[in-house]
């Protein structure tokens, strides 16, 4: 909401506009009226709406045409004054005022105007019939006043309802014309009701109603003020209440009613409690709250994150399969303005045979958005709402931001979930085929990804001590020349070489020797296409040697050309090198801390598949 409100009041001389503020000021008519009053101020303690004021005269014998255009720029809303016993100053209204607004005014954002007919005290008809067509003839026009200066009658109502224009105007919400909502704001309270709709069954019961309401107005509806919210929808529509709830139709009905009966505050209140701004877009603010990130951090989801997330996936799995259809994963994304997962991401997570996302493959994808970008993954939460269902602060409240790598260093343990590997390999090394295997494709089933549809990352989860945690591949472009930071920030080093042919072990060296020779970030060599004939490497020196030389684990055999899914023993290895750099190089050729580290993997996996079937309890 505006953090304050500027009211300009224009007219013809002497039809009471210095009058009207004064009488407000002082709660009295004064005797002596000056050309013009001071602009005032009135706290935001003493207005409605709690929203600092500042009410701006006008008066053609003090001011300048250049000195009015100004003051109409820079006004919120502007109160058009007639006296109601002088027709020349109603006629001006349309002559005069209302198009020279309008001329300097932008036209895609036109000003709300107040119509306001003081000295009612002098007549004993209204002016209302001759206004009302004008109301209807000008769309800006919010409302019309009938007041007295001298009898102080609806003085404080004026400039309430100027204030109300301002900070709950009608434009965005509601076309007169039509007698209907516009579609920017159909569009955000749908939205609103789908993040809403806990169980994604189309309709708000009970619970979800009571939760609304509380979300956005602080207090619960009694039981019976609930069944009249009900009672009133289901004598307006007939399918408005379905199951006892309020449907789509209802809630969007319901809305329409609050603002023909001039209540659109109510419909503010909803739109700004979910992140919506005066123009119906959601808030840079909401969308991106502030997050300080130290350098050498990295990002995560907190465990509240996770929950939230995992309720989500929960509400769109309709037909609890443990993964999400194209048509289920777009019904998840209808509350964002973009379909933010492209046809890479299948090939980024894991998937089921169908190739849809699983449980782990959605929570594995989120993951990787807040590491890499975790400004997105704000952004994410707050369309689908986190803050608000998770009834927190804001979205920041789901991530954690790990300590600096160097501490971890210092005192040799972590409490990072998520570790970066950089897979380095010259061109047909193997690299997209290693990271694909650790999704469980194996290279028959790489064989049928479209080109446009590869991805340079993949991501899953792997069990260290028992422990788990994400591993996450990224394959960097073989370019020597052109390695960038990014390429070499990371927990762990792959280097990639085919074992059939004698020029590859060449670029693995080279990137070793440039890059992580002197680097405290350990490197593993993997010996790729294991299943072909291994030739003799043309380097001064063969891979094994090269490796001992340099204090690495001997070169790790890999292949993905299998009948099943591949091995994942190498990066359970992986993972436990990035989680423990500074293990010594004899115990990480010893085989008993390899099995210490791996084991209960499989019982792990499978044990927390089993869990979430069991979890998901049919509706």
């Amino acid at each position: 909401m505006r953090k304050d409100v500027r009211i300009l009041l224009v007219g013809e001389p002497k039809v009471g506009k210095t009058s009207l503020i004064m009488s407000l000021v002082s709660e009295e008519f004064p005797d002596v009226v000056p050309y013009r009053a001071e602009e005032i101020t009135i706290p935001a303690d003493v207005t409605p709406e709690r929203v600092p004021t500042h009410i701006v005269d006008y008066s053609d014998a003090e001011q300048t045409d250049e000195q009015l255009f100004q003051e109409i720029s820079k006004a919120n809303v502007i109160c058009i004054v007639y006296a109601v016993n002088n027709k020349k100053s109603i006629e001006k209204v349309i002559s005069h005022w209302i198009p020279l607004i309008n001329e300097n005014t932008d036209k895609d954002s036109r000003v709300p105007l107040i119509l306001v007919g003081n000295k009612s005290d002098l007549v004993e008809h209204s002016s209302m019939e001759t206004i009302l067509p004008i109301m209807n003839q000008y769309s800006e026009i919010e409302t019309c006043v009938e007041c007295s200066a001298k009898n102080l009658k609806n003085i404080s109502e004026l400039f309430y309802y100027a204030q109300k224009a301002v900070l709950h105007p009608t434009g965005p919400l509601y076309c007169p014309e039509k007698k209907a909502m516009k579609s920017l704001c159909v569009k955000a309270l749908t939205r609103i009701f789908k993040v809403s709709d806990l169980d994604n069954d189309g309709i708000l019961n009970d619970n979800e109603l009571n939760f609304f309401q509380r979300t956005c107005f602080n207090t619960p509806l009694e039981p019976q003020a609930l069944e009249d919210v009900k009672n009133v929808v289901r004598k307006n529509l007939t399918d408005g209440v379905c199951d006892n709830g309020l449907s789509l139709k209802g809630f969007l009905f319901l809305h329409t009613l609050f603002i023909q009966r001039g209540r659109h505050e109510t419909t503010w209140t909803v739109l700004r409690r979910f992140g919506y701004d005066d123009d119906l877009e959601l808030n840079q603010d909401y969308l991106f709250p502030p997050l300080k990130i130290p350098p050498d951090c990295t990002t995560e989801l907190n465990h509240n994150a996770y929950l939230f997330l995992q309720s989500v996936f929960d509400k769109h799995d309709k037909d609890r399969d443990c993964a999400l259809s194209p048509e289920e994963l777009a019904d998840l994304f209808d509350v964002f303005p973009y379909m933010p997962w492209g046809p890479d991401v299948n090939n980024t997570v894991c998937t089921n045979e169908q190739g849809w996302i699983t449980y782990q493959g959605y929570l594995s994808q989120w993951t990787l958005t807040t590491y890499l970008d975790v400004q997105r993954c704000l952004e994410y939460l707050g369309y689908l709402g986190y803050s608000i269902i998770a009834e927190q602060e804001s979205h920041a409240a789901g991530i954690t931001v790990t300590r600096a790598k160097k501490i971890d260093l210092q005192k040799k343990q972590t409490q990072r979930s998520v570790f970066r590997c950089n897979v380095f390999g010259d061109i047909g090394s193997g690299k997209s085929g290693f990271l694909q295997a650790f999704l469980g494709s194996n290279l028959m089933r790489q064989k049928t990804v479209k080109e446009e549809h590869k991805s340079y990352y993949a991501i899953s989860t792997t069990y260290v001590y028992g422990q788990e945690k994400y591993l996450l591949l990224h394959e960097v472009f073989p370019d020597f020349d052109y390695l960038s930071d990014a390429d070499l920030a990371c927990d762990i080093v792959c280097l990639v070489y085919d074992v059939s042919n004698p020029y590859s072990f060449e670029y693995c060296a080279k990137v070793f020797k440039q890059y992580f020779m002197d680097s405290k970030t350990p490197c593993m060599m993997i010996a790729a296409k294991s299943d072909l004939p291994e030739v003799k490497q043309m380097y001064g020196c063969s891979p094994l040697e090269f490796c001992r030389k340099h204090k690495m684990p001997p070169p790790q055999s890999f292949t993905c050309n299998t009948a099943a899914a591949p091995s994942r023993d190498i990066y359970t290895k992986l993972t436990t090198m990035a989680m423990y750099p500074h293990v010594s190089q004899a115990d990480l050729k010893s085989s008993t801390f390899w099995l210490r580290a791996s084991v209960g993997a499989t019982v792990f996996a499978v044990l927390g598949f089993a869990m979430y079937r069991v979890l998901l309890k049919p509706r």
